[in-house]
C-alpha cells in the first residue's frame, strides 16, 4: 500500500501505525512515530538543514520506515518593508502607516453599538473584495498631514516572502523533529546505529544538539525500572524460600534453579533471533518464579524421606527423584504449554507476547532438565559439607576492639603549644602567601632599571637626488633621567619592606589565633574531667535516691530531681565533646595540616605573665610598623614621580649614502655607496606640558598624608584596645585570686562534708543537692576564670606584638 501511495502521490509523507500505539507514542514524546529525534537550537534554517541531513541518514537505516521530517518553513507571508526617508518626505511617521494598514485589513474600532444593556465595538475595515490580492495592499491609501492620499507602495516595499510555517518548543527551546517507525528490527539497535552515524556525519554548531525519544525513551525508562524490579523479585523469591524451609542452605540450593533457567531463556531468544526487550525482561521475572517450583518439589520430598528415617543420601536422592519425576515434568509442561500460543502468535500484540513466551518456555526446558540432574548432586554435596564454627575468645575480642578504637588516635602525634605555633608558621596558607608576596616584590624591584626599547630604522630609494638606490640606516636609544633608576630602586626596597611587615602582621594574628584555640581546648579538656567527676557524684546520688524511693523513705520528686541532674550533666558532657571536636578542627585549619591534630598539654593552669607595660607597648605592634612603612612608600612614590618629570636623553647614530651629490665646487661625486656619510645624534625630551606630572606628584603627596592619618588613627585604636585588655586582665586576675584563696577550698569542703552529712541523715536531700550544685558551680566558674585570664594574656601579647 505504501509503495502504491508514494507512486501515485508525490510530495506526501505516509505513516502506518495502530491507532492506540500512535496515541501512546504521542503521549510519550509528542510525536506519532516510534522513534523521534529532536534537534534543539535557535536558528530555524540551521534546524531545517540538520533535520534534512538526519532524515537522509534515517532513510538508509535498515528497519527505519515512514521517515518523517517536520516542516517548519514554507508559509508565504506578505512582508511590508518601510522606506523611512520617503515616509519622512511626506510628513508621515511609522505609527501613521501602521495604523492605516491595521485599520484597512485587521479593522479598528470606530465607536460602540448598544443593544439593550449590551454594547459592542463597531469595527471598520476594507471590504472583502479589497482584501484579496497583493495589489490591494499596495493600493491602500495613507492620509498625509496635508490631507493628500499617498498609496502605500510609494512609501514601502510590499512582496511575498517565505516565512516560518510553525515554531515548536520544548522547555522554551526551539526544536524540529525527525521521526520514523521501526519494522523488522528492535528499537535499541536502530537508535544505536543512527546515533553513531549522526555523530560521525553531522557536525552541530555550538548550541545545537539532538535527543532521542519515542519508544526508545520508553525503553530506557523501562530498563531503569527493571534494574530495580529484577533484584527485588530475586530477593523476594529467596526470602519466601527461606521462610518455607527455615534454612538458608536449602534456600540457596533451590535458588540455583534461577541461573539454570536463565541459560535456557537466553538460548531460546538467540535461537529465534529475538533481541532482549522489556517483554523479555518481564518474561525472565515470571520464569524465575516458576523455575523454583521444581526445586521446591524435589527438596520437599528429600526432606520428607529424611524425616521418615532414611539416612543414606544417595538412596534419598534416587527415591525422591523417581517419586517426584512426574510432578516435576508436569509442572514445567503445564507452564510451557500455556505460553505456547503466545510464542507462536503473529497477530496484533505479537511483538510483545512472543519474547515473553519464548523466554519462559526455553528457560523451563533447561531448568527442568538441569534441576533433575544438577540439583540432586548439589543436595548431596551440601548435606555432606560441615562448617566449622570458630568460638571467639571474649578477651581477644575486647583487645581487638580497643586497638581498633585507638588506632586513629595512635596515628596522630600530640603537639605542644610551641610545636603547634612552629607548624602553623610553616604550613599555614596565609603565611605561605605572605612569603610569596615578599618574593614577588623582590622580583619587581629588579625591574626598577627599565631602559626603553632601542629603535632601529632605515630608508632605501630616491630621497635626495636623481639616484634611486640611496640608503640610510640609523639606531637611537632613549634613556630616562638617571635619577629615575635610583628612585625606582628605593621604591622597590620600600615595597619589599612593606611586604615583610605585612607578613609580620599575618604571623602575629596567626599565633594569637593558635593560642586562642589551644587555650580553649585545654579549658574544654579540664571541664570534661570536672564533668566526669560530677557525673560520678550524681550517679551515686541518683542510685541512693532510687533506693530511698523504693524503701519509702523519700518522694518521687527527690528521685526525679536526681535523675534530671544526672541527665543534665551527661548532656553537658556531650556538648563539651562536640566543642572539643570543633576547636580541634579549627586548630587543624590554622596549622595547615591535612591530618587530624591533638594537643599534648591538657593541663589547664594559670599562665605566667611578666607584667603590664605602659601604653607605649603597642608601638611594637607590627600593624603600626606596616602603616609607618606606607608613609615611606608614599614618599618614595612621590620622588619617582618627580624624577619622571625630568628630561629624557636620546642618543643615536646614522649612516647614509648620497650618490650623485658633489661634495664641493669641483663637481667630483664623492658621496657614493662606498664613501658614506655618518654621524651621531643627541637629544633631550623636556616635559613642556607639565600639568600631568605635577598632578601625579601631588597625588603621591596626598597618599603620604593619608598614610600619616591612618597611622594616627591606628595608634589611638590600639591604645584603646590595649587599655581595655589591661582592665580585662586585672578583672580576671582578681577573680582568679578569689577562687584560689577562697572559692575552691570552700567547694572542696562542701563536697566532702555534704555527702557524708547526707548519708548520716544530718542534712536533708534538698540541702545536699544545694551544696552539690554550689560546689560544682564554683569549680566550673574557677575553670572559666582561668580561661578568661589566659585569653586576656594572649590578647595583651598580640597587641604588644610579642608573638
Amino acid at each position: 500500500m505504501q509503495a502504491k501511495l508514494e507512486e501515485n502521490t508525490v510530495g506526501t509523507t505516509f505513516g502506518f501505525q495502530q491507532p492506540i500505539q500512535m496515541r501512546f507514542n504521542e503521549l510519550i514524546s509528542g510525536v506519532k512515530q516510534d522513534v523521534a529525534i529532536k534537534i534543539y537550537g535557535e536558528d530555524l534554517n540551521k534546524l531545517t538543514k540538520y533535520a534534512k541531513q538526519i532524515g537522509s541518514i534515517a532513510r538508509k537505516i535498515d528497519g527505519a520506515e515512514d521517515v518523517y521530517v517536520e516542516e517548519v518553513s514554507g508559509l508565504p507571508q506578505v512582508v511590508i518593508t518601510f522606506h523611512r526617508d520617503k515616509i519622512a518626505q511626506f510628513g508621515l511617521n511609522i505609527e501613521d502607516v501602521n495604523s492605516a494598514i491595521r485599520s484597512g485589513f485587521a479593522g479598528q474600532s470606530a465607536g460602540l453599538v448598544f443593544e439593550g444593556e449590551k454594547r459592542f465595538d463597531l469595527v471598520v475595515r476594507l471590504g472583502q473584495e479589497n482584501r484579496q490580492t497583493l495589489e490591494d495592499v499596495k493600493n491602500l491609501f495613507v492620509t498625509a498631514p496635508n490631507g493628500n492620499q499617498i498609496p502605500l507602495e510609494q512609501v514601502a516595499e510590499i512582496e511575498y516572502k517565505e516565512g516560518p510555517n510553525q515554531i515548536q518548543r520544548d522547555d522554551a527551546k526551539r526544536r524540529i523533529i525527525v521521526g520514523f517507525n521501526v519494522r523488522g528490527r528492535d528499537v535499541e539497535s536502530i537508535v544505536s546505529e543512527i546515533q553513531q552515524k549522526i555523530d560521525a556525519q553531522v557536525k552541530f554548531d555550538p548550541g545545537y544538539y539532538p535527543t532521542y525519544g519515542g519508544t526508545f525513551e520508553n525503553l530506557q525508562a523501562a530498563k531503569d525500572r527493571l534494574s530495580i524490579a529484577v533484584p527485588v523479585s530475586l530477593l523476594l523469591i529467596f526470602l519466601l524460600l527461606f521462610f518455607a524451609f527455615g534454612s538458608i542452605k536449602q534456600a540457596l540450593l533451590i535458588f540455583t534453579a534461577i541461573p539454570l533457567s536463565a541459560i535456557g531463556g537466553i538460548f531460546a531468544l538467540w535461537m529465534r533471533g529475538m533481541p532482549f526487550s522489556i517483554s523479555a525482561g518481564v518474561g525472565f521475572i515470571a520464569l524465575f518464579g516458576v523455575a523454583v517450583l521444581n526445586g521446591i518439589v524435589l527438596i520437599a520430598e528429600f526432606n520428607a524421606l529424611k524425616k521418615d528415617g532414611m539416612t543414606d543420601l544417595k538412596q534419598i536422592v534416587i527415591k525422591g527423584t523417581s517419586v517426584r519425576l512426574r510432578p516435576v515434568i508436569m509442572t514445567a509442561l503445564v507452564a510451557s504449554l500455556g505460553f505456547l500460543p503466545m510464542a507462536l502468535s503473529h497477530g496484533s500484540g505479537a511483538e510483545v507476547q512472543k519474547p515473553l513466551a519464548t523466554v519462559v518456555i526455553g528457560g523451563l526446558f533447561t531448568a527442568t532438565l538441569l534441576t533433575l540432574l544438577v540439583l540432586p548432586i548439589l543436595y548431596i554435596w551440601f548435606e555432606n559439607f560441615k562448617s566449622k564454627k570458630m568460638k571467639a575468645n571474649p578477651a581477644i575480642v575486647a583487645v581487638l576492639l580497643l586497638l581498633t578504637a585507638n588506632f586513629a588516635k595512635a596515628q596522630t602525634k600530640p603537639l605542644t603549644l610551641n610545636e603547634a605555633i612552629e607548624q602553623g608558621l610553616k604550613n599555614n596558607r596565609e603565611i605561605i602567601t605572605s612569603q610569596l608576596d615578599i618574593k614577588y616584590q623582590q622580583q619587581l624591584k629588579k625591574a626598577s632599571v627599565e631602559i626603553p626599547k632601542t629603535e632601529f630604522s632605515g630608508q632605501f630609494g630616491q630621497y635626495n637626488s636623481y639616484v634611486k638606490n640611496d640608503s640610510y640606516y640609523s639606531v637611537s636609544q632613549t634613556i630616562p633621567f638617571p635619577t629615575v633608576f635610583s628612585t625606582n630602586a628605593a621604591l622597590g626596597n620600600a615595597q619589599i619592606k612593606s611586604s615583610e611587615l605585612r607578613a609580620g602582621i599575618t604571623k602575629n594574628e596567626l599565633v594569637y589565633r593558635i593560642k586562642q584555640a589551644y587555650i580553649n581546648l585545654q579549658y574544654l579538656y579540664a571541664r570534661q574531667t570536672l564533668l566526669k567527676k560530677q557525673d560520678s557524684i550524681y550517679t551515686g546520688f541518683a542510685k541512693s535516691a532510687t533506693v530511698r524511693y523504693k524503701a519509702g523513705e523519700s518522694t518521687l520528686l527527690e528521685k526525679s530531681t536526681a535523675d534530671t541532674q544526672l541527665n543534665e550533666t551527661r548532656n553537658m558532657l556531650s556538648q563539651d565533646e562536640s566543642n572539643i571536636q570543633i576547636y580541634l578542627s579549627q586548630l587543624q585549619v590554622l596549622l595547615g595540616s591535612d591530618d587530624p591534630v591533638a594537643i599534648a598539654d591538657k593541663t589547664f593552669t594559670q599562665k605566667e605573665f611578666q607584667g603590664i607595660n605602659d601604653g607605649n607597648a603597642v608601638n611594637s605592634n607590627p600593624a603600626l610598623a606596616y602603616i609607618q612603612q606606607q608613609i615611606e612608600v608614599a614618599e618614595k612614590q612621590k620622588k619617582v614621580e618627580q624624577s619622571k618629570a625630568l628630561p629624557d636623553l636620546t642618543f643615536g647614530y646614522f649612516n647614509q649614502s648620497l650618490i650623485g651629490t658633489p661634495v664641493d665646487a669641483s663637481g667630483i661625486e664623492l658621496a657614493d655607496s662606498g664613501n658614506r656619510f655618518q654621524g651621531f645624534q643627541v637629544g633631550v625630551a623636556i616635559p613642556v606640558f607639565f600639568s600631568s606630572y605635577s598632578s601625579r606628584v601631588k597625588s603621591a603627596a596626598i597618599s603620604k598624608e593619608i598614610a600619616g592619618k591612618n597611622l594616627e588613627s591606628q595608634k589611638i585604636s590600639l591604645k584603646g584596645q590595649y587599655d581595655q585588655a589591661v582592665q580585662e586582665f586585672l578583672k580576671n586576675q582578681k577573680s582568679l585570686e578569689y577562687y584560689k584563696s577562697s572559692g575552691l577550698p570552700n567547694a572542696d569542703l562542701l563536697l566532702s562534708k555534704s555527702e557524708s552529712a547526707y548519708r548520716n541523715g544530718d542534712i536533708s536531700y534538698a540541702e545536699n543537692l544545694l551544696n552539690l550544685r554550689t560546689a560544682n558551680g564554683i569549680q566550673e566558674n574557677s575553670l572559666n576564670a582561668i580561661l578568661q585570664y589566659n585569653l586576656s594574656i594572649a590578647l595583651l601579647e598580640f597587641l604588644e606584638g610579642k608573638n
